[in-house]
């Protein structure tokens, strides 16, 4: 089965910078639940060190690795048309990760652009897109946006006194459990604080374009058994056999730059 993308959903992507894609993935929301429960208990202080770990919040990292319910996710095929409509034909994988916001951990993050990213002569570069792992709220932590904010190719710190305060144009993106925000992810926005007693978690499939670094070198973080299991749909969307991405991303397993949310 293929699948496109509504006219009104492209012109949210284009115009105000995210669409938001209400019970997109309800069928895996149980099975992504209980594997990402299992690697938190499993990893204990260890969870998301291949990335970064983060003061009030869980994070997993590396998650190709851990599971073939992520798998699933990366090459969702009602997803690709999407990242696709942000990053046009030639697009990868960048990251992979969970973050789980603590209860009442009420510190907000800056407004940011992924990656520092800001688009170049060929167009934007980086797409995120937002799993709700749990129901997202106005109290327990969502994303602010700034409509439109991907098309001033700056960012915040250069035209903001302090990203971290409230912007006169923000507005929240909230929704149930499996629901996907589609985001191109020039577009200004940050995680806001949790004020409630329960824990809020995300989950974060981060692409971008061919000619750019992963955030994180899938071809370096990857054990033997699991680049040996994958399809070769999974190895491109990886770029695991690509020696321009070799060539990019090889100095290191992890591309420094702020991606959060």
């Amino acid at each position: 089965m293929s699948f496109a993308i509504s006219t009104d959903e492209a012109r949210a992507l284009d115009e105000v910078g995210f669409v938001v894609l209400p019970d997109f993935f309800v069928d895996m929301l149980a099975p992504l639940r209980t594997r990402i429960q299992v690697i938190f208990a499993e990893e204990g202080d260890r969870a998301g060190s291949e990335f970064k770990q983060e003061p009030g919040c869980r994070r997993l990292a590396n998650l190709v690795d851990k599971g073939d319910v992520f798998r699933q996710v990366i090459c969702h095929p009602r997803l690709m048309p999407y990242v696709q409509h942000v990053l046009g034909d030639r697009f990868k994988l960048s990251s992979l990760n969970v973050r789980s916001v603590d209860a009442f951990c009420t510190k907000a993050q800056p407004l940011h652009a992924d990656m520092a990213a800001i688009a170049d002569e060929d167009g934007y570069w980086v797409c995120n897109t937002v799993w709700m792992i749990d129901d997202i709220s106005r109290e327990n932590g969502p994303l602010r946006a700034i409509p439109g904010s991907h098309h001033l190719r700056k960012l915040p710190n250069e035209v903001l006194s302090e990203p971290l305060l409230s912007h006169p144009d923000e507005v929240l993106i909230t929704g149930r459990a499996g629901t996907v925000v589609v985001m191109n992810a020039h577009l200004w926005h940050g995680g806001t604080g949790n004020h409630t007693p329960d824990t809020r978690t995300a989950l974060h499939a981060f692409y971008c374009r061919r000619d750019k670094p992963q955030q994180q070198y899938q071809k370096k973080l990857l054990r033997d058994s699991t680049q040996a299991s994958l399809s070769a749909e999974l190895r491109d969307l990886l770029a695991l056999d690509d020696p321009a991405n070799d060539e990019l991303s090889g100095q290191s397993h992890v591309v420094s730059g702020f991606l959060k949310g």
